[in-house]
Formats: structure tokens, C-alpha cells, sequence
């Protein structure tokens, strides 16, 4: 039932999503960091040294890099291409973690990740900030279901299954903005009595150059860290009809 009722929702946001979104996109999707043109890029390679892979029973591929005193720790779901295509405003999130093993300091910033869509043109999103992400999804929302209520005024005869529709966008909006004040990445200061910090990042999965998602999508990953730029090169799945299979809480 969900299922039926998210696909009718998507096809109700499709017309005003492409007027919001392409506006926030321009507003502030793409803000790569000040000094990233001097930054020593580090990419992760299979098999290099300081760099790991594994595919773990919760469900993600991780895929590990350390440089110095500084390591990062890329998670993302095995299913999270499928899990995109089902919410109302179409992103990717992937979990990343820092992990610092220096005396002195190093400082985790938002400002300026990236994730490049190989598969789709090159294009390339910025990260979203979480409390303008979640306004815009509300704003989305609420414009979504102004034109449902003209649409049961239009077709009464409707009601009933319109009204359930625009009840599950509510939660779903309600989860979506839960999930971005809890669990979202935050500027942070890394040192020796704090060593490690973790957090959600999210990208827009919906422009004129991304269609429908391939077998097999690539993706590059840019994690601005002081100096450097952690690079992820990174497929899903990694080989072709992988599959994970996730342990039961």
C-alpha cells in the first residue's frame, strides 16, 4: 500500500520540484571549500596502502583511508540507490567518520564535500546543509499537498485515497527531519580528547542530467580535510549482482 501511495505522491511533487529544486540547487548545493585548488588530493585505490574495504551485516560497504595522524571511513548503504527512488524528493546519504590520532588538532568541515555522479554526465552535488534540506522538503510537501486539496475538491469522489496519500508524505517528512537533526554531520574540532566523530551527509539525486539509476552507478566521493582532499571512488554495488546479506537486529 505504501508503495502505491509514495509512487502516486512522486508524480504529484514531479511538477513543483522542478520549479523548488533546481532554485535551492543554484542557491547553495555546490560550495566547494575556499582552498580546495591548493589541497593535496588523496585517493582511496583497492590494495594501497592505508586503505580498506569490507561488507559489513549491517547492510553497508565501508571503505577506509588514512593519511598521517587522520583517518576517514566512508559507509553507505547496499540498498541505497533503491531506497532514493522511494522518497519524495529523491537524495543519497552516506555515513562518514573521522578518526584522528595526532597531538595536535584537526578540524572536520561540511563546507566544500561533493559527491560526482560518473554514471550521469560527471555532474557533480554539493553537500546539503540539513536545516535548509529540511525546509525545502517541507516547503515541497506543503505545496504537494495544497494541489491535492484542489484535486479533491476537483474529484470529491477521490478523497479518501488522496487523504491517505498526502498522511504518509506527513510522516515521511517527519522522518526525514528527525533523521537530519540527529544524525547529520557537524563542523568539528578533532584532537586528543576528542578523537573521533561520525555523521550523515546528503546529496540531491535529482537533476535534468541524472535519470533513472543504472545496474551498476559510479560515484567520487571529495571529503575536504585541512590540506588534503580525501577522493572515494566508489560503485554500487562494487561488482555487479552483489549482494549483502544484513543480520537481524
Amino acid at each position: 500500500m505504501w508503495v502505491e501511495q509514495n509512487y502516486r505522491f512522486c508524480k504529484l511533487l514531479n511538477d513543483i520540484s522542478l520549479l523548488i529544486v533546481p532554485i535551492a540547487f543554484l542557491v547553495g548545493a555546490t560550495c566547494p571549500a575556499a582552498d580546495n585548488h591548493s589541497a593535496t588530493i588523496v585517493r582511496w585505490r583497492e590494495g594501497s596502502p592505508g586503505c580498506t574495504f569490507s561488507r559489513d551485516d549491517d547492510g553497508k560497504y565501508r571503505y577506509g583511508m588514512w593519511m598521517d595522524e587522520l583517518g576517514v571511513t566512508l559507509a553507505i548503504d547496499s540498498q541505497e540507490l533503491e531506497k532514493s527512488t522511494r522518497r519524495l524528493d529523491p537524495f543519497l546519504g552516506v555515513l562518514l567518520s573521522f578518526h584522528y590520532r595526532g597531538s595536535e588538532g584537526a578540524e572536520v568541515r561540511t563546507r566544500g564535500i561533493k559527491l560526482e555522479f560518473v554514471s550521469h554526465h560527471r555532474v557533480e552535488h554539493g553537500a546539503l546543509d540539513p536545516e535548509n534540506f529540511s525546509a525545502e522538503y517541507k516547503t515541497l510537501v506543503d505545496s504537494a499537498a495544497e494541489q491535492n486539496e484542489r484535486e479533491i475538491k476537483k474529484h470529491p469522489e477521490k478523497k479518501d485515497q488522496q487523504e491517505a496519500v498526502m498522511r504518509a508524505a506527513a510522516v515521511e517528512l517527519a522522518q526525514v527531519q528527525r533523521f537530519l537533526i540527529v544524525h547529520s554531520l557537524r563542523p568539528a574540532e578533532l584532537n586528543p580528547a576528542h578523537r573521533e566523530v561520525s555523521g550523515w551527509i546528503f546529496f540531491r539525486a535529482r537533476d535534468k542530467w541524472i535519470g533513472t539509476w543504472k545496474t551498476q552507478e559510479e560515484f567520487v566521493l571529495q571529503v575536504p580535510a585541512g590540506s588534503r582532499i580525501f577522493e572515494f571512488p566508489f560503485k554500487l554495488p562494487p561488482k555487479e549482482g552483489d549482494l549483502i546479506l544484513r543480520k537481524r537486529d
